[in-house]
C-alpha cells in the first residue's frame, strides 16, 4: 500500500505527537536543538497529546504539538504543508499566545518562561541557503541578547540537500529527510545511527495501512488543498488588482510584470478594451 504524506499535519501529530510516541518526538527535538548549539532534554510533557478529538472534524483546527520541558520551559512544533503567506507574522502571533497564555490574572512576570515555536516548513521562506535557521531578540549593533525567552526555528524541507545525509552521526537532516518523503529504499541508512528515527518509520507504515487512519488523512488533505488555492486565489487577484491600477496610470508592462509578480502576458490580458 502506498505510503501516507508525513507532511500532512493530522498525520504528522499522530507520529511526533501522541503518548506512546513521545520518544520520538524528544528524539527529533534533541537533533534539533543540538544542531543550534543547544543542550539536549532528558524528557518532555506533552501538553495536548493527540487524541481522537484530534480528527480533522473541526477543519479549522491547528494540528500542533505542544510539550514542556522539566525546567517549565513550553514549546511548540507545527507542519506547514502549504505557504500560507505571513508566515513571520502568523509565527509571531502564535508564540505570543503560548508565551502570554502562561500566566494566571495576578501572577508575576517572572514567572513566564521560556517559548520555542519550531516551524517545518515544505516551502522555501528565508532568502539564504540553509534548511535550519535560528531566531533570538538581540541588539543590532552589539549582539547583546534582550532575553532567551524567544527562539523560533525555522526547517524548510525544499532546500535539504538528499546527498547531505550523515550516515556516520545521523542527525536532525536524517529526520527531515524521512519527513520530506525520501524513499524507502534509504530508510535503512537514514535510521543506521538514527535508531528512534525507525520508530517514527514504522509508526508511518502502521497508519498507512489503517483505512480509518487514511480516511481521516484523506479529509485532512482535502482541506489543506482547498485552504491553498483559496490563499493563491487572493494573491493572484490582488497581483491583478495592481496590475490594473499601473496599466491605467500607463505604467510600461514589463515594469508591471515585475512590480506585480504576474508575467507580461497575463498583464497584456488585463488591459482595457480600446
Amino acid at each position: 500500500m502506498e505510503l501516507l504524506n508525513p507532511q500532512n499535519d493530522f498525520l504528522f501529530k499522530r507520529i511526533f505527537g501522541s503518548e506512546e510516541n513521545r520518544d520520538v518526538l524528544l528524539a527529533f527535538l534533541n537533533r534539533t536543538f543540538t544542531e543550534a548549539g543547544k543542550l539536549p532534554l532528558s524528557e518532555i510533557i506533552l501538553l495536548n497529546p493527540y487524541t481522537d478529538k484530534d480528527a480533522p472534524r473541526d477543519k479549522q483546527s491547528i494540528l500542533d504539538i505542544r510539550a514542556r520541558t522539566t525546567e517549565g520551559e513550553i514549546i511548540n512544533v507545527e507542519m506547514q504543508l502549504f505557504n500560507k503567506y505571513n508566515t513571520e507574522k502568523r509565527t509571531l502571533f502564535y508564540w505570543s499566545k503560548q508565551y502570554s497564555g502562561q500566566l494566571q490574572e495576578g501572577q508575576p512576570y517572572n514567572q513566564l518562561k521560556r517559548c520555542v515555536t519550531i516551524n517545518i516548513l515544505n516551502y522555501a521562506f528565508l532568502p539564504n541557503d540553509l534548511y535550519h535557521n535560528v531566531f533570538h531578540l538581540r541588539e543590532d549593533n552589539t549582539g547583546i541578547s534582550l532575553i532567551d525567552d524567544i527562539e523560533v526555528h525555522f526547517l524548510e524541507l525544499p532546500k535539504l540537500d538528499e546527498q547531505a545525509v550523515s550516515i556516520e552521526k545521523g542527525g536532525l537532516v536524517n529526520w527531515l529527510l524521512f519527513l520530506k518523503g525520501a524513499d524507502q529504499s534509504k530508510w535503512g541508512v537514514l535510521t543506521m545511527n538514527e535508531p528512534v528515527l525507525k520508530k517514527a518509520m514504522d509508526t508511518l507504515e502502521f497508519l498507512s495501512q489503517d483505512l480509518e487512519a487514511r480516511r481521516q488523512y484523506e479529509l485532512r488533505q482535502k482541506y489543506l488543498h482547498d485552504e491553498a488555492s483559496m490563499i493563491e486565489g487572493a494573491r493572484k487577484e490582488g497581483q491583478a488588482e495592481m496590475a490594473r491600477k499601473l496599466l491605467a496610470l500607463g505604467v510600461e508592462i514589463s515594469v508591471i510584470s515585475e512590480a506585480s509578480g504576474l508575467s507580461e502576458e497575463e498583464v497584456r490580458v488585463l488591459r482595457p478594451l480600446q
